[in-house]
């Protein structure tokens, strides 16, 4: 018998591995294929890899019924995400972003649940033309997709505060601390100047903190308040909890990690977790902390099965002690602290006019679905750019889909609402609060992975819980409705308090019981509901909610406290 020790095999990966590694940091063929006009679509490995440029090839779906006519095939497109932390944008690059959709995308803009905004149907050939009036605008959509730290989000309310103030600072720092290196010298070679760019000495100095293939997946952190979790950390990858002193200063961060919604529903080891508290740092630490939970799912993230390839999947295979104490002895190079006692207690939607103590003005103003666009009488994409170009206020976007339209003086106060009325654009304290709590992510036409309608078929939703909330005298209640057009949970629907998930056709997954203010997940109540009983077998429920509530109790505590039989009963869940 032999006693040779046979060869070790090296670890089965993901094919993606493979083409992030031979890309040439990001670039791949990505440029010859786009000039090529045999090609009306891009290669697996040039669509895998311009994603980290801040780009999907999609096509649109809507077509596929001309597809049985000789000669038509898919119609390819693109859609082009911003890197936009925090979500702020200057009057000067709102405006430019506005022109940019109505010259190459599809005429709208699509606000998106990480404060960031979207250009859909752009054509191939115009691909290189619009990402460089993008950056012309001094805005990057560098990381906004692929497997690196994607948009960092923060509380976009400019009010002058010093825990925001900070806070947006942090989100700043972070995401340019978290850039490509490589990656960012071919993204301006590529997209920018032209110039080529000096080979780098070798792949590991070439990107110090992710290495030669990236992360594993796509990675994401966020920034919030106890008193005003608008940012939904618990459902990031990173979040940072701001601690305030007695006096209102910002005095640290609880750092939570291992937070994510998407899930397969072919896997059943796929699932949404909330993100847990790992330890409390200092707000000259939270860079170091970023780069060292970055580099901690570098080197233990899945990189063979890319549905498992989340940092939360390390979380939950770890458990939370293994996982402090890999982080605080491989990877912290600051002292390990305990978490300091700082509850989540509330979530601010930032709508209608507000003070931000500086003598001057905000409006927060409710984007159904984040859709800017003009149609019929309502014509929100107009408004929001006369508006804009009149009073030169600063625009910022937040992760409920919503709009906030900054610095406004008060002399400007009456021309903003006089142009409010003049586009038709509703005020929020005119719309019921279901609409205003309600997201949806834009599946069909142009997601490839959506199963079903999303943005185009939540509004018949809530059109129909609003007269059985308003008949139940529940109207104001902030219930959070939230729709995907597949298991992906773009718009974090296993966390709001009734979660609809696509299953196929015109049928949901409906999930009930969450939170509204993120820190609960809700639980499956019936699967496979077609669209049109969604709100009949939600009626006896808010009718028994409104019957046996507890005093000041929120819908989504009610469902968690009479338990998941009692609301199938209601529902006559199967």
């Amino acid at each position: 018998m032999s006693t040779e020790t046979a060869p070790a095999t090296e670890p089965k990966v993901s094919p993606v591995e493979a083409m992030k590694e031979s890309s040439n940091f990001l670039r791949g063929r990505i440029l010859a294929e786009l000039a090529d006009p045999a090609l009306d679509h891009l290669s697996d490995e040039a669509k895998n890899i311009i994603k980290f440029h801040g780009s999907y090839q999609q096509e649109d779906r809507d077509a596929r019924k001309k597809r049985d006519k000789p000669g038509v095939g898919k119609a390819y497109m693109f859609m082009i995400r911003l890197k936009l932390p925090g979500g702020v944008l200057t009057p000067h690059q709102y405006l430019e972003m506005d022109r940019l959709c109505g010259q190459y995308a599809n005429g709208t803009l699509r606000f998106t649940t990480r404060q960031s905004i979207q250009f859909h149907g752009i054509l191939k050939g115009d691909f290189k033309t619009i990402i460089g009036g993008i950056n012309d605008a001094l805005v990057s959509t560098l990381g906004a997709c692929g497997d690196v730290n994607r948009n960092v989000v923060a509380c976009p309310a400019p009010l002058k505060d010093p825990a925001r103030k900070q806070m947006q600072e942090l989100a700043l720092a972070v995401a340019a601390h978290l850039a490509p290196r490589a990656g960012g010298h071919a993204y301006h070679e590529m997209w920018v100047n032209g110039e080529k760019q000096a080979a780098p000495a070798g792949p590991k100095d070439a990107e110090p903190i992710y290495g030669p293939t990236y992360l594993p997946r796509k990675f994401k952190v966020g920034f919030a308040l106890p008193d005003d979790n608008c940012t939904d950390i618990l459902a990031q990858c990173l979040g940072f909890l701001c601690v305030r002193g007695a006096d209102g200063q910002p005095v640290g961060y609880n750092l939570y990690a291992g937070g994510g919604q998407g899930q397969t529903n072919s896997k059943p080891d796929t699932y949404p977790l909330l993100a847990q508290p790992v330890c409390f740092v200092h707000p000259e630490e939270v860079v170091a902390a970023s780069e060292a939970i970055i580099k901690l799912f570098r080197d233990h993230g899945n990189r063979a099965d890319r549905k498992r390839a989340r940092l939360k999947y390390v979380m939950k295979d770890w458990g939370l002690e293994k996982f402090r104490e890999v982080f605080a002895r491989d990877y912290l190079k600051t002292p390990f602290r305990p978490v300091v006692d700082a509850p989540i207690t509330g979530l601010d939607l930032h709508l209608g006019w507000q003070s931000q103590g500086d003598g001057k003005w905000f409006l927060g103003l409710s984007v159904e679905n984040g859709r800017v666009k003009d149609e019929g009488n309502f014509r929100l994409r107009a408004g929001l750019r006369e508006i804009v170009t009149r009073v030169g206020c600063s625009v910022r976007v937040s992760t409920q889909q919503d709009v906030l339209l900054c610095d406004i003086a008060t002399a400007d106060r009456p021309t903003v609402d006089s142009l409010l009325s003049e586009y038709g654009i509703p005020r929020p304290e005119g719309l019921s609060q279901v609409q205003k709590w309600s997201m949806a992510c834009p599946a069909t036409p142009t997601c490839p992975l959506a199963i079903t309608e999303s943005e185009r078929s939540m509004p018949a939703v809530v059109d129909q819980l609003e007269p059985i909330l308003s008949e139940l005298g529940l109207e104001q209640e902030p219930i959070s409705v939230r729709m995907t057009g597949c298991p992906n949970g773009c718009a974090r629907p296993y966390q709001s308090e009734v979660g609809l998930v696509g299953r196929g056709g015109t049928k949901y997954t409906l999930y009930i019981g969450g939170d509204s203010y993120g820190r609960r997940m809700n639980v499956e109540l019936q699967d496979s509901v077609p669209i049109e009983q969604i709100a009949p077998k939600l009626k006896p429920i808010f009718a028994a909610f409104r019957d046996e509530r507890m005093p000041g109790e929120l819908f989504g505590d009610y469902c968690e406290r009479v338990g998941l039989e009692k609301l199938k009963a209601l529902a006559g869940a199967k």
